[in-house]
């Protein structure tokens, strides 16, 4: 068995490993994936030394707690951490009654998300977690999708962040100083959003998707600073960018989940030639750059399968030379302030 390193979530006293297992797929995201996969690749996470495993009630409308819970409940429960979201409680699907159409629906559990960003909301969110998952104890609860890249709308995004902070907040901030909660954070799309958040509350860590990645920097400004002063820790999810980063580089690549513009392709290209001139497959470097970082704890991808799984825990023991990271910078193709072993 693989042993991954942990790092500390923020100031709190739980550590997870440097991988964890993201599982929007296992809900359905992208793919349909059986039961038994989903079991399946649990298994080859955990025997790959994954200790970090983050869901969601969103994904699969229910599903991916279902099975993840399903995976972990046999599991001794003082060795992993697990996170899941709040801001959707999901109802029974009424007749005719339409589904969005972010999972792929085939054997969906019959129900329908509404977001729901109150005290009494997230109260309930949890509890119906708890029911999904099987499991007593949630470690991390993220308030989930209160960014632009969600809801499109800036009236709409203010409302919901007024609402979660006057009460959806103060709901996980009770429950964490109860004890019922190890730590409290914010799961989201957009590195401004996330430091809007960091600055209005008192959070433990930040699951940012795609942000800070091989192929982009952004967060590097204004959030990561933020983090390493408020000692917040940031758990990235998307470390291929959905997939621009896997390796293999060629139009048609996605990036945020939709085609990626010729420019980004022909960045990702470039920064995969100087990694094979190293020896060195793409996604190895995409899965290891972002932990250089002092306020990173933990990559995140999600697996459609266990051959992914495996990959990726392979990817994370590759032996990068520093001249790659100083080629990449001396090219212009990685920011010159982000963190390298160089």
């Amino acid at each position: 068995m693989t042993i991954l390193p942990k790092r500390r979530v923020g100031k709190t006293k739980l550590e997870v490993t440097t991988l964890g297992l993201g599982g929007a797929p296992m809900g359905g995201f992208r793919a349909t994936i059986p039961d038994a996969e989903s079991m399946a690749l649990s298994e080859a996470a955990w025997q790959g030394g994954v200790r970090y495993f983050d869901t969601s009630p969103f994904y699969g409308y229910g599903r991916s707690e279902l099975r993840m819970g399903a995976a972990l409940r046999e599991k001794p429960r003082d060795e992993f951490v697990l996170s899941t979201k709040i801001g959707r409680i999901l109802h029974p699907r009424k007749p005719g009654e339409i589904l969005p159409k972010d999972f792929r629906e085939n054997g969906l559990p019959g129900f329908v998300p509404e977001f729901d960003y109150t005290y009494d909301g997230v109260m309930r969110s949890l509890e119906h977690s708890h029911h999904r998952l099987g499991l007593a104890k949630i470690d991390i609860a993220l308030i989930h999708d209160v960014d632009f890249w969600t809801i499109k709308d800036r009236e709409v995004l203010d409302q919901r962040f007024k609402t979660v902070m006057d009460g959806g907040y103060r709901a996980l901030d009770e429950l964490r100083k109860a004890g019922i909660i190890g730590a409290i954070g914010v799961g989201i799309n957009e590195s401004d959003t996330s430091l809007r958040f960091i600055q209005a509350g008192d959070f433990d860590c930040l699951l940012l998707a795609g942000r800070y990645t091989l192929l982009e920097q952004g967060a590097l400004e204004a959030f990561l600073p933020e983090c390493l002063k408020r000692n917040v820790s940031v758990i990235l999810g998307g470390p291929y960018n959905s997939g621009i980063l896997t390796g293999g580089v060629k139009p048609g690549a996605t990036h945020d989940y939709v085609a990626a513009p010729q420019d980004l392709i022909d960045k990702a290209q470039k920064i995969e030639a100087v990694c094979l001139r190293h020896g060195v497959e793409l996604g190895a470097a995409a899965m290891q750059f972002p932990l250089f970082h002092p306020a990173l704890c933990a990559v995140i991808p999600g697996a459609l399968s266990t051959a992914e799984v495996t990959q990726n825990v392979g990817r994370m023991g590759v032996k990068i030379p520093t001249e790659l990271w100083s080629e990449l910078k001396r090219e212009k193709l990685l920011d010159p302030s982000a963190p390298t072993p160089n």
